[in-house]
């Protein structure tokens, strides 16, 4: 009988939230990661979990609000665990509206939500003036306001998932090990490469982003998304501002001046961030796949071998869902994977 049920492949945010709902169930759990946990993109600044706009409903759509209404859940059993913080509150979000269509759509939306959000949470449309200095600058004088939007502290939450992965007795191993049992492949921007590779088509790539961090102690705040930069404000007193796009880079790992144009659009955008000084900078590259959604299931034609990929900028968000997919599939063979999200699907 093996000692291990399944290895877990990258300590990222979905191979750590995997590996937790696995050893939580029971399973014995091996996670092996070279460089250690939330060493790639998962170990950014950001941190947002937001949601997509209630509106032209689809699988993606219900399979990351259901992820989101289970995350409070999720983190606080992981910091019970751990006994440590892993940043996650969820504090909403202000989005600017300019103009008199993006106010109709809104409020049209905002009806859609009372359906489609199933009275967990809202979109609702505001005055900025309740938000007082911190609403971001509006022409219209209105806001969205979502009560659905969360947010956790990168590396905090890494540290917290590791430390409660090992307390219910998982093992983490940081350089290289024995793979045995089950086999789930969680490694990222390389994880494409490979899983391209085998299928002989191109099924994601890596896309560069840049983050910075400001000194800001606001940290029960809503997020804002303002001008294309979204802001976060975190449990430890700073502020994160992202993010770049960038699909063609030379060094994917440093940082220059196309961050800088976000913070300043950022602090242009919301007054309250304008003498906040930057603390940090960050670069990486996040795994995004052909279709926009997570890749998961199965690795065809590999026995027992499995794929939880493509996070890119959604990965925060969809990560309990994710994990309790993939473990049902993984340890007791039931397949609920949403249409869209398999490795045929991007084919």
């Amino acid at each position: 009988m093996a000692r291990i049920d399944v290895t877990i492949r990258g300590a990222g945010i979905f191979g750590m939230a995997c590996a937790w709902e696995m050893v939580r169930r029971g399973a014995k759990i091996r996670v092996i990661d070279t460089k250690g946990v939330f060493a790639g993109c998962s170990g950014g600044l950001v941190g947002a979990l937001a949601p997509h706009v209630p509106e032209r409903w689809n699988a993606k759509k219900a399979f990351q609000f259901e992820s989101l209404i289970m995350a409070e859940e999720f983190w606080r059993d992981v910091s019970q665990a751990s006994g440590e913080d892993p940043g996650y509150a969820r504090t909403g979000r202000l989005q600017q509206i300019l103009d008199e269509e993006g106010l109709t759509r809104a409020r049209e939306r905002a009806l859609e939500a009372e359906t489609l959000w199933q009275g967990k949470a809202v979109w609702n449309v505001v005055r900025a003036e309740e938000f007082g200095d911190w609403a971001p600058v509006t022409p219209t004088g209105w806001l969205i306001h979502d009560t659905l939007t969360a947010r956790l502290h990168p590396r905090k939450a890494g540290a917290a998932l590791a430390a409660a992965f090992e307390s219910a007795g998982g093992e983490l191993v940081i350089g290289e090990a024995e793979n045995e049992g089950a086999l789930l492949w969680a490694t990222g921007v390389e994880g494409l490469s490979d899983l391209s590779a085998d299928m002989g088509k191109t099924i994601g790539a890596p896309i560069k982003g840049q983050a910075a961090l400001l000194k800001l102690d606001r940290p029960d705040a809503p997020q804002y998304l303002a001008d294309s930069t979204h802001g976060i404000p975190h449990v430890d007193g700073t502020f994160a501002i992202g993010s770049t796009t960038e699909r063609e880079y030379d060094d994917a790992f440093s940082t220059d001046s196309q961050i800088d144009d976000v913070v300043e659009r950022a602090k242009a955008a919301c007054p309250a961030l304008a003498d906040a000084p930057i603390i940090a900078r960050w670069a990486g590259l996040r795994p995004r796949s052909r279709s926009r959604a997570p890749i998961l299931g199965a690795w065809p034609e590999r026995d027992a071998q499995f794929v939880a990929n493509g996070g890119f900028k959604i990965g925060f968000g969809m990560a309990a869902k994710v994990a309790q997919v993939m473990a049902d599939l993984v340890l007791e063979g039931k397949d609920a994977i949403p249409e869209g999200f398999r490795v045929e699907d991007n084919l």
